[in-house]
């Protein structure tokens, strides 16, 4: 068994930065002497950051982001992986609660990354579990695992946001491309010149996301998520029943009420 040592324990608290500010709340990876690598600490405080805002009713929608440092996640910490295998004689991922980062995809408030850097690997698993990608131009992207020995069995979701092809050429070289090639085909939704621009437009989005209706938002998100998982028509049958809610809703009479009155609505969740 591992034993954690004192300074250790506060290594983990400190390597992902959580704060909550007018329903947004800001994941920041705080890495940069290690390029943002992922190590066990900072996998397991994202799974804590996920588990935060599932249960903090403040929060509407939320931000990823990373320290800068040129790269806003470089992937798995090769290095702390070396260290792990020859100390205790197990790979890396059985130490973290959830490698692949499920549950970011079972957040019901959408994530929007605010990618101040280039990314691979690791990183390209945690942009792609996000809902709305802000990027940095004259950066790069990679899904470097074959150069590795690693594998990338989170990457099948990006044959729903690029063309199969630019998938294969990703997952089989592990090269990395630019990330201007990756807004052509839409899996990022904007491009900016400087780190700070991309967080100003990322909290545009999520201040955006922030003044909607949630049960509406929370719908949407569902929706869309659920027509990936089932296809066109059970995705259109899931799609109806998840705004069963919505259309209940004391919100669904304020919105038009609120229209009408020529007033910005009071939404209420509910």
């Amino acid at each position: 068994m591992l034993e954690f040592k004192e300074e250790d324990i506060v290594a983990e608290k400190e390597q992902v930065l959580y704060s909550v500010e007018d329903g947004v709340a800001t994941v920041t990876i705080d890495r940069p002497e290690r390029k943002n690598a992922l190590s066990v600490e900072a996998m397991n405080g994202l799974t804590d950051a996920w588990d935060r805002v599932e249960t903090d009713a403040s929060v509407r929608a939320i931000i990823l982001t990373s320290a800068d440092c040129g790269v806003f996640c470089a992937g798995l910490d090769l290095k702390q992986a070396a260290e792990i295998r020859a100390r205790d004689g197990v790979d890396i991922l059985t130490l973290m609660r959830d490698p692949m980062q499920h549950a970011m995809r079972k957040v019901s408030k959408p994530i929007v990354a605010a990618m101040t850097g280039s990314l691979m690997a690791g990183g390209m698993m945690l942009a792609l579990r996000c809902d709305l990608r802000i990027g940095l131009r004259g950066t790069r992207a990679g899904i470097s695992e074959v150069k590795m020995g690693r594998g990338s069995p989170w990457a099948v979701p990006m044959l729903w946001m690029v063309p199969q092809p630019l998938l294969m050429e990703m997952v089989l070289t592990g090269e990395t491309i630019a990330i201007e090639r990756l807004a052509e085909h839409g899996f990022v939704n904007s491009l900016e010149d400087t780190p700070k621009a991309v967080r100003e437009r990322a909290l545009e989005l999520a201040r955006k996301i922030v003044e909607g209706a949630p049960l509406s938002v929370k719908a949407a998100k569902a929706s869309v998520l659920a027509a990936m998982d089932l296809g066109l028509a059970q995705g259109l049958v899931a799609a109806e029943r998840l705004h069963e809610e919505t259309y209940a809703s004391l919100d669904a009479i304020e919105g038009p009420k609120a229209f009408a009155e020529k007033r910005k609505p009071v939404w209420q969740g509910r």
